[in-house]
């Protein structure tokens, strides 16, 4: 990893526009909006980004966008500035909700997150401070061993070092999961194009254009706790281990 000047990142892109199939509440509202701890799992996002170090979030909005901006704009989280993409294609792949926020982002190293991850913030501050090169983009892996029917459902990586040199779900031979805390350079946006060009609209996709090139390194979480909230089962756990510790 080369080391690039010391600039502080403040920029986060929050996707913010899926439907959450496999999260079966009895309601079709955004599982976003579902609380967790009696806050809603968007809110925990920004509020932990924000613990983080982050001062301005783009919220890139799909499905019930209405609806998860409102809560958004009515908790008016102070020491953050946010603003909001819309994602006319959020059926699609998650590739296209961060396409879809890169006229807010041109130019920039940016911290990208996902709505419905929950993460400890001192995660994300240490990815924010960790050095790269201008055009290297950074992701935090958890390389602690899990079971197997864990690994089946998340999206896995393989390294060489801390160089990232694969990445997807379907992989069979890896050294940790990625947990979804990103930190990217503005290489991303054409990486996700040229991805897109070849029938992948997934973010993974972007992400092994990157790792083709040199440009994707790992940053261990270490004992840090995460959770991706795809279900309600994942939701009720994580809730669960949260108050323990609470």
């Amino acid at each position: 990893m080369t080391a690039a000047a010391s600039v502080p990142i403040r920029d986060a892109l929050v996707l913010a526009a899926g439907n959450g199939d496999r999260f079966h509440n009895g309601t079709r509202q955004s599982k976003l909006l579902q609380p967790l701890l009696g806050q809603p799992l968007i809110l925990r996002t920004l509020e932990t980004a924000r613990e983080a170090g982050i001062g301005s979030v783009e919220v890139v909005l799909g499905y019930h966008a209405d609806d998860v901006r409102g809560v958004i704009e009515q908790a008016a989280l102070q020491g953050v500035s946010i603003h909001f993409s819309f994602n006319p294609d959020w059926h699609l792949e998650n590739g296209v909700s961060v396409l879809a926020a890169r006229h807010r982002l041109a130019g920039r190293r940016f911290a990208l997150l996902m709505g419905d991850h929950l993460f400890e913030a001192p995660v994300l501050t240490r990815l924010l401070h960790t050095p790269a090169g201008e055009h290297e983009s950074l992701l935090a892996v958890d390389t602690r061993r899990v079971a197997p029917e864990i690994a089946a459902e998340a999206t896995k990586v393989r390294m060489d070092g801390a160089r990232i040199v694969a990445i997807g779900k379907d992989l069979t031979r890896y050294d940790a999961l990625d947990t979804g805390l990103f930190v990217c350079a503005p290489a991303l946006f054409p990486a996700l194009d040229a991805s897109r060009a070849q029938g992948d609209t997934t973010l993974s996709g972007g992400i092994r254009q990157l790792a083709a090139r040199g440009l994707m390194y790992g940053v261990d979480i270490g004992n840090a706790a995460w959770y991706d909230i795809d279900t309600m089962s994942d939701l009720e756990f994580a809730e669960g281990l949260l108050a323990e510790h609470a």
